[in-house]
This record gives C-alpha cells, structure tokens and sequence, in this order.
C-alpha cells in the first residue's frame, strides 16, 4: 500500500474509528461498574446492547489494518513491538489493578496469601476484567506471523469456523481468541479493501448515510429480538458494524470540532490500560448527586474518558511516567530516536 495515502487514509478516519469504538468499550465498563454497584439496570444498558456485535469486532479489524507494513520485520524486532511492547503494559496494569481492589478484596474475605498469589499468577495466562484486550493482542500478532504463508482462505474459513462454534470454556484467552481473530485477520488480509471502501463512502455521503440508517435499523432489530449472538448472524453483524464505524468514522471526520475523538482514538490504549482504575474512583465522586442510573452511567463514562486523559498527562511528567512509557531497557532493539514520543506512549504501536 502506498505509504503516504495509508497515512492520509489514518488521518481522516482510522483514528476516528477506534475513538468511536473506545467511548463505547468505556461506557460497556462503566455501565457494568455502577449497575452492579446500585443493584439497577439503567437505560444505558440499551446503548450498551446496542453496540455489542460491532464494539470489539471493529477495533480488532483497525488493529489488524496496518499490520502488512511490518509483518515481515526480523523476528527480533518483531518480538519487540508486538509482543513484549503489550505485555509489558497488560502486566504492569493488571498488578496494579490485582493490588488495589483484588488482592485487598481477597484479604478482606479471609483469603490466604498462597491463594492470593495463585490467582495473581493465574492472571498472566487468563486475564480477568478489562485487560483482556492488551493481552490477546500480541497472541494475534504472534499468530498471524507464523501462519502467513498459509493460504489465505483457509485462514478465514478457520477463524469463521472457531467464531461460529463459540466455546465457552472459562479461559478468557481461548474463548475470545475464538470469538475476535477472524476480524484481527480480515483487517490484515482485506486492508486495501477497506480502504477502497472507506474512500468510497467519503464520496458519496448520501449513500453512506443511507446504509448506517439501514444497518442501525438491522442491527437494532436483531439485538433486542436476541437472535444478534447466533452463529453466523454474529459474524455478519460484527462485519456490518465494523463497516458502520468506518462510515461513521469517515463523515465525522470532515467536521473540525469533532478532533478530540480521533485524539482518544489515537490514544486507545491509554484509556484502555487505566479506565477500569479511573472509573472506580470517578463513580464514587458523582454517585450522591446523579440518582438515575443510567444517566451516572453515561456521566461516568465522559468524566472517565476525561480522567484516563487527565492520570496519562499528569504521571509523564512524574517518575511514574514508565506506566506508559516502556523503560529502554525493556526493549529487545533499542527504539530510534524520537520514534516513541511521551505524547503517543503506550497507543504509538497499537
């Protein structure tokens, strides 16, 4: 692909996308966090529903959009950005989020210290809660590296196939690996279709309109008759959806005042890494003063956005800057100057 239109193309819309895409996996986490709290089902939840089939299954395909451009790096370097970039992040986010609400919870409740660190330990093969996105990522990567030359047709119909049977079989890693890596795989292997794509609803605005009306309308009906999670449905909604939000990503993108949307796109996995940690205290801050829940839910999710903004800001220019810089000596190859910038951080290699 041709290196200035791929960077043309992420201006306009790619980042637009995942920023779409973030506000709803915040506002999936929020709305969990506070209706488990009150004990009540708020009318976000309808939102919530509403944005299941497409929310994940189009950030896996942005992941995996510009992965041909260094899928053929030496292993080395490989390793290094794709692999040990994430887990270094999973890892020290999961220990923080296991020391200040898990481990103190399991204490709390009599637990021993020798089950308490078992079940940290457990934590590095089977993520729990939100993380689990950073950590199956570089299992992505690592699998489409190894499996590049295999046709790729018998990878699609594999990965529809392990979508489709939908195991649930308690190990986070193998059943959302099921459900996500034939969207991670389609971004990779179609990217220059949904480019070409994207660059047609650009141009014709109409038609775009028409089909998100379509598809919303579609979308919605499937969701609340309860048919959205069926095998084959699902998958046609997530690529429906993902199409949806490259649309949408695309319209938005020509309005000036919507930027601070492609800027938390940008940076998605910094609101990734520490909503869960902002979330909790932003929920405690509004909860006597917003009685409805789904409206502290919403509100939450904004004042999380905001904060998960705020903590990345603030701990770069503190000695706590390395929860979203990785430290040099972590890095396999040295990284080139001014190539991971404190402004892009833990999102630059997303």
């Amino acid at each position: 692909m041709n290196t200035t239109a791929t960077t043309r193309y992420r201006v306009d819309w790619v980042d637009y996308a995942k920023g779409i895409c973030i506000f709803f996996v915040v506002m999936l986490h929020v709305n969990d966090l506070v209706q488990n709290h009150v004990k009540e089902i708020g009318w976000l939840e309808h939102v919530v529903l509403f944005a299941r089939p497409f929310r994940m299954p189009d950030f896996f395909l942005i992941a995996g959009l510009f992965l041909s451009q260094v899928i053929n790096r030496p292993w080395r370097l490989y390793i290094d950005r794709k692999v040990v970039h994430f887990y270094y992040f999973y890892l020290l986010w999961m220990t923080v989020e296991f020391l200040v609400f898990d481990a103190r919870h399991s204490l709390a409740e009599g637990a021993s210290t020798a089950a308490i660190a078992q079940n940290y330990l457990l934590r590095f093969v089977n993520p729990s809660g939100a993380l689990w996105f950073i950590h199956i990522l570089p299992l992505f990567f690592l699998v489409t590296r190894v499996t590049k030359s295999v046709p790729w047709w018998a990878m699609w119909l594999a990965g529809a196939a392990i979508h489709s049977l939908q195991p649930h079989t308690g190990w986070v890693v193998i059943d959302e690996f099921a459900a996500r890596y034939i969207y991670f795989y389609s971004g990779y292997m179609f990217a220059q279709h949904v480019f070409r794509i994207a660059d047609w609803a650009l141009r014709h605005t109409r038609a775009a309109l028409l089909y998100l009306v379509g598809w919303a309308l579609l979308n919605g009906a499937l969701v609340q008759a309860g048919w959205s999670g069926l095998p084959g449905v699902s998958l046609f909604l997530g690529y429906a959806g993902a199409l949806a939000i490259i649309f949408t990503a695309g319209l938005v993108s020509k309005v000036s005042w919507t930027k601070p949307v492609r800027f938390i796109g940008e940076h998605s996995i910094v609101l990734y890494l520490a909503d869960y940690v902002v979330s909790v205290v932003v929920m405690r801050l509004f909860l006597p003063f917003i009685p409805d829940v789904g409206s502290l839910a919403l509100t939450v999710t904004v004042a999380t956005v905001l904060g998960t903004v705020l903590l990345w800001q603030v701990l770069l220019r503190t000695p706590l800057r390395f929860m979203y810089v990785r430290p040099d000596w972590l890095h396999l190859v040295p990284a080139k100057p001014g190539r991971v910038t404190p402004a892009k951080s833990a999102a630059s290699q997303a």
